[in-house]
């Protein structure tokens, strides 16, 4: 077994910036570039992971094999070899090729029931073959811990670094107390990359604005979601000297922000103060983010962005990952987190942007002071991670 080496795995691909973001972030925090694991390794070779990691490698898929497929669903049916598919999957790094140290890319993953079974799995194949595992930057809601499977689960990994309080506490009140800290997401300590800015960017009057799919799926009544977004803007342009910047997060064909906020940039972009930021790597994104005079946005990690450059920001969000990391900035998430799942009347986002709006430089100066322990306390994960991998 090759204890040099780390594994970075349930990477779902870098057009989805904010995954992007975890693993640059995690590549701050290890002593050696990892080999990361990817299910869309091309996305990862076009931005910023390219020369942050050791080697990209592609998981195999045994849909697009169905020889393959047919043959570890008979084994698993046969044998109860439930293994099987997850050893054709991680091929490269587990079997013969298996690594010491395995870093499961936390983020929400326990959250969507699709993805559970392949986290059990995984989690379970690589300490039958010898491995540690650790579960890194994760969000779970704590309802899921009362299922017994995922609980059991949660006491495999060597270690498990919450990135909030509400699941960190949530995690020792279930039990799983001897492996679990608390340590911000990675994507903390992820640098920017500060890119020419486009025409119609007006230096220190830019409002950020990122909206997704994801939470008009969360929405509970039809259409309130966009109406807000719609709302805020017309209540921006007319009231205030701030411009919009609309900026993408994630950009996968079945789940893009460039759709909502396109629709937003066809409503208002006769204004001329309304400005579409373009697809980019996740430090670049954060680049334009940092340079925004406050931030109203929808996906975590433009949010992270925007927090760790001390921008004033407004989450429109949908879970727990959105009020744990605010509460533990601010001691609480109430007017920093508006849930959509909440939005019944169109001028309630507008309304929680005046909140802060008014708050604008207090908040500026509390991210200012708070900021450097933040990142210290992230950039100690570096020490738990090597504390595994030392000791076990």
């Amino acid at each position: 077994m090759r204890e040099d080496q780390t594994v970075l795995y349930m990477h779902a691909g870098s057009k989805n910036h904010g995954c992007e973001a975890i693993v640059n972030g995690l590549c701050t925090l290890l002593d050696k570039p990892p080999l990361l694991l990817s299910t869309r390794a091309q996305e990862d070779e076009c931005y910023s992971l390219r020369g942050r990691c050791q080697q990209i490698l592609q998981e195999r898929n045994l849909e697009q094999n169905p020889a393959a497929h047919v043959f570890y669903y008979a084994r698993r049916k046969l044998f109860g070899d439930s293994e099987g598919g997850m050893r054709y999957r991680y091929r490269d790094v587990c079997g013969k090729n298996a690594r010491l140290l395995n870093i499961s890319i936390g983020g929400d993953n326990y959250c969507y029931e699709n993805m559970i079974d392949r986290l059990l799995t995984a989690n379970r194949m690589f300490h039958r073959q010898g491995g540690r595992t650790v579960l890194y930057g994760c969000s779970i809601e704590p309802a899921l811990l009362k299922r017994a499977e995922i609980l059991e689960d949660m006491k495999r990994y060597d270690l498990i670094a919450a990135r909030e309080s509400i699941t960190y506490q949530a995690l020792l009140n279930a039990g799983a107390d001897q492996n679990t800290v608390l340590c911000p997401d990675p994507a903390f300590l992820m640098e920017k990359e500060e890119l020419p800015l486009p025409d119609g960017w007006v230096e220190g009057r830019m409002l950020g604005v990122n909206v997704s799919p994801m939470i008009v799926d969360n929405e509970t009544r039809t259409g309130i979601t966009m109406e807000n977004y719609k709302e805020l803007i017309a209540h921006v342009l007319r009231d205030t000297d701030l411009c919009v910047a609309l900026i993408p997060h994630v950009v996968w064909e079945n789940n893009d922000d460039r759709k909502p906020l396109e629709e937003l940039y066809g409503t208002f972009a006769q204004t001329g103060r309304v400005v579409r930021i373009p697809d980019a790597s996740a430090p670049q994104l954060k680049g334009y983010i940092s340079r925004c005079r406050m931030f109203v946005g929808a996906r975590t990690h433009a949010t992270i962005a925007a927090y760790s450059s001390c921008v004033p920001t407004l989450v429109v969000g949908y879970s727990v990952k959105a009020r744990g990391i605010a509460r533990d900035l601010f001691g609480t998430q109430e007017h920093y987190v508006l849930p959509v799942q909440r939005l019944g009347q169109a001028q309630e986002l507008a309304d929680a942007f005046d909140w802060l709006a008014d708050r604008e430089t207090a908040t500026r100066d509390l991210l200012r002071r708070k900021m450097p322990a933040y990142l210290d306390r992230a950039a100690a994960g570096a020490e738990w991670i090597e504390r595994v991998r030392t000791t076990g």
